[in-house]
């Protein structure tokens, strides 16, 4: 296996860690406001996780947008190098 390619395998892993961090935080806080404001339902809950859910996508798509730019400037610059 290549370095290069174990290198990206790490950045898809770590996005992974994060987005599930990100979603864990998001749940806890709302659980801790569900349970310093109670109410009929655990809104905060329900609405902090799916804020979380959110960015967490949102971070994925960003993330891996600036991977597949890295990975064509990267065959750009072997092809011009072979060429």
């Amino acid at each position: 296996m290549e370095s290069g390619s174990l290198k990206y395998y790490a950045r898809f892993s770590a996005i992974a860690f994060q987005m599930g961090g990100t979603i864990f935080v998001g749940a806890y806080f709302g659980k801790w406001l569900d349970g310093k404001y109670p109410m009929d339902k655990n809104w905060f809950t329900i609405i902090f996780t799916l804020l979380a859910v959110t960015i967490s996508l949102v971070n994925l798509l960003r993330q891996v947008n600036k991977i597949n730019k890295q990975l064509d400037e990267n065959k750009k610059d072997d092809s011009k190098k072979a060429g």
